[in-house]
């Protein structure tokens, strides 16, 4: 650029503030480009499925981000049991958590609405059901007036029946204390099913099963395996209900605090990563099974005939926890919808 001189002493003044005036700008260009945001991450699972969605998402968001983003992953309820989490994450002292979404019902009942038993009766509907775009409107929104921005929901598993002693068939459940989910959805499920549901976090099922304050509880087998479990407990019967999803949720203000570039970069990384965490669903979760045998641990399936009669008993259980409440309600309908759309979609 070429400068001429400046003799008019009244326009070197004015020239040398529009010159200070557009540093000013350039520098503070610069430097909002090279602010960074922290960003803490919580979930209640270690060395699992969860955790492997966290890693990779967190590794794209640093890239992507061109290193803006900082996130910081800290496993296994490090940051608080997982009610704490949910404040955490709702308040600030969180940027974003990872958990189950039906333990969010305090906040908003149709939180819980993934959890209705019967809804998928495999990964592959469970994964597709997480990817139909009214389903994914509807939960990534239900914390917007709450202090929470949603950016991910995503099938991990089937539940299955960690106890104390073998539960073979429907008749041994009877009587039982079994940790669920806090979820209506849960307790009203096993209640039929003649248990007693207690609602629990991850975090004190261990001390639970050792003290014998319950008899089993329902969890994806990852953590059975990863919390060591089977040193309280040995046997785990596959009821494969309810599936387990996932959702992430960011804090509302953190979000909104970032330029416009990164709010899009934590969005679409989430997407990108929900469809890539979908092939390394299946393969982990036999591989937890295996483990849980070479363990010495033992592995029980209903007969076909018990397992029928468990669906029958446990079909209507979404309908009547929601008809009392018109948007529970209404978010049952449209999630029972796309799951008969993603259950179609296999054949």
């Amino acid at each position: 650029m070429q400068f001429f001189p400046v003799t008019n002493p009244i326009r070197a003044i004015v020239v040398a503030g529009t010159l200070a005036v557009a540093m000013m700008f350039s520098l503070g260009s610069g430097q909002a480009q090279q602010t960074t945001y922290a960003m803490k991450i919580s979930t209640p699972t270690i060395h699992d499925v969860p955790n492997v969605w966290l890693e990779g998402y967190g590794a794209m968001l640093e890239k992507d981000s061109g290193g803006r983003i900082t996130p910081k992953i800290y496993p296994a309820s490090q940051l608080g049991a997982i009610p704490r989490q949910i404040e955490g994450a709702q308040f600030g002292s969180i940027q974003c958590v990872q958990i189950p979404p039906e333990f969010m019902v305090g906040l908003d009942q149709r939180f819980q609405v993934l959890a209705a038993p019967g809804l998928v009766d495999s990964e592959a509907q469970g994964q597709r059901l997480a990817a139909d775009p009214a389903v994914r409107k509807l939960m990534l929104g239900l914390g917007a007036d709450k202090g929470l921005h949603g950016v991910s929901i995503w099938y991990a598993a089937p539940n299955v029946l960690i106890s104390r002693t073998p539960l073979r068939h429907l008749a041994d459940f009877k009587g039982k204390k079994i940790r669920v989910f806090a979820s209506p959805f849960q307790t009203v499920a096993f209640q039929r099913l003649g248990m007693t549901p207690v609602a629990m976090t991850l975090g004190d099922v261990l001390p639970a099963l050792q003290t014998g304050a319950i008899d089993g509880a329902i969890s994806g087998i990852g953590p059975m395996v990863n919390f060591h479990m089977i040193d309280a407990a040995k046997y785990v019967t596959e009821i494969d209900q309810p599936g387990i999803f996932l959702i992430e949720e960011v804090n509302g203000k953190w979000y909104d605090s970032l330029p416009k570039d990164l709010q899009q970069v934590v969005d679409s990384d989430a997407a990108k990563e929900d469809k890539a965490i979908a092939p390394i669903t299946t393969k982990m979760l036999n591989d937890y099974l295996q483990k849980w045998k070479s363990a010495g641990g033992t592995l029980i399936k209903l007969s076909s005939t018990e397992h029928a009669e468990m669906m029958k008993t446990l079909a209507s259980v979404g309908a009547d926890v929601s008809k009392q409440n018109p948007p529970l309600l209404a978010a049952y309908k449209l999630v029972t919808e796309a799951a008969e759309r993603a259950a179609g979609a296999s054949n």
